[in-house]
């Protein structure tokens, strides 16, 4: 017999485009999955895909029949994906949810009014009831207003907090049990970088994501910006550094010795807060009296407060060194 069979060799491998899903054996792979390493069809992935996603709630007791479920949904691929998967799951499987759809609209011209049309046609989609709450309502200021009282730099503070207080706020008029978020992994492994950055390592270990939205016009420097770029750079050099990340983010743990701050509620709106004002409070306070960067910068009062006792804010001085990006520079 002639050819490299006779010498014992392998032929060589079949082109990607030409293999079958490991699955089914029948149709040709379309993707393969970093999580698993299988070469699957789109079909198949679909089917694996919800029934993870089933699994997920049903092993963790996720939802309880009865219970009112919102679902933040920005009119982008995550949160259209949840929506829909989850109103899928809903029905197969007989969870007993009344499910909702939930959106802000920060007041960005231009840009969140397009997306929330997009909302608008899940509503229809799914038989979703939606609600929007807006900045405007809610705090008197939109995102356009803030960013024309304090310019480019810290507005995404604003907006982060604002819009992480919209959702609690909308989900208590909607009387809703519980919140549902969609997160890919690239969001996950942004989030866990940039909380050990900040040094608020609990935040992770306790499975607190800081609601990750699209960062819109108003955020050339926003931080997550540096953790993407930083993060698509290592998965470039290594597939499944962002599975790992996130991994390593699971396996974080706090010292038992370790102080950690009280959960109470502000004095003045309610809201969930471990000082006497959240910081939407603070924040919004700062915006009405004509101080915006009150929320944001340290204050001292004497010295730096004008007759009226309004406090001005006075930038500490520190040594910083930056990190230059596409986003600007990142002090740390």
């Amino acid at each position: 017999m002639d050819g490299p069979a006779a010498d014992g060799a392998r032929p060589p491998p079949p082109r990607a485009g030409s293999r079958l899903c490991v699955r089914c054996g029948e149709r040709k792979a379309a993707l393969k999955r970093p999580k698993t390493l299988e070469q699957i069809c789109r079909e198949c992935f679909y089917i694996v895909f919800e029934d993870e996603i089933h699994q997920t709630i049903v092993e963790n007791s996720l939802f309880k029949a009865g219970e009112r479920v919102a679902i933040g949904a920005s009119g982008g691929k995550d949160s259209t994906v949840l929506a829909y998967v989850l109103s899928e799951l809903n029905r197969h499987h007989n969870y007993g949810l009344d499910l909702f759809l939930l959106s802000v609209d920060e007041g960005i011209t231009g840009y969140r009014d397009d997306s929330l049309e997009t909302v608008k046609r899940n509503e229809i989609q799914y038989g979703l009831p939606l609600k929007i709450v807006s900045y405007k309502d809610l705090y008197g200021w939109t995102m356009d207003d803030i960013v024309k009282a304090i310019g480019l730099k810290n507005n995404c503070t604003f907006c982060g907090v604002f819009r992480r207080q919209a959702l609690d706020r909308g989900a208590a008029l909607l009387k809703a049990d519980k919140i549902v978020t969609g997160h890919n992994a690239d969001d996950i492994a942004e989030t866990v970088l940039l909380n050990i950055l900040r040094g608020d390592i609990a935040r992770i270990e306790n499975g607190l994501i800081w609601l990750y939205h699209d960062p819109g016009i108003y955020s050339p420097n926003a931080y997550r910006g540096f953790a993407r770029e930083f993060i698509k750079d290592l998965e470039r050099m290594r597939p499944r550094a962002i599975l790992d990340i996130i991994k390593s983010g699971e396996n974080f743990r706090i010292s038992t010795t370790t102080r950690m701050p009280e959960q109470g509620t502000c004095e003045r709106c309610g809201y969930i807060s471990s000082q006497k004002l959240c910081k939407a409070c603070v924040l919004l306070d700062g915006l009405n009296r004509g101080l915006p960067k009150l929320g944001i910068g340290r204050t001292k009062a004497g010295a730096g407060a004008d007759s009226d006792g309004k406090q001005r804010i006075k930038r500490s001085e520190r040594n910083t060194s930056s990190l230059q990006g596409k986003h600007g520079n990142f002090d740390f």
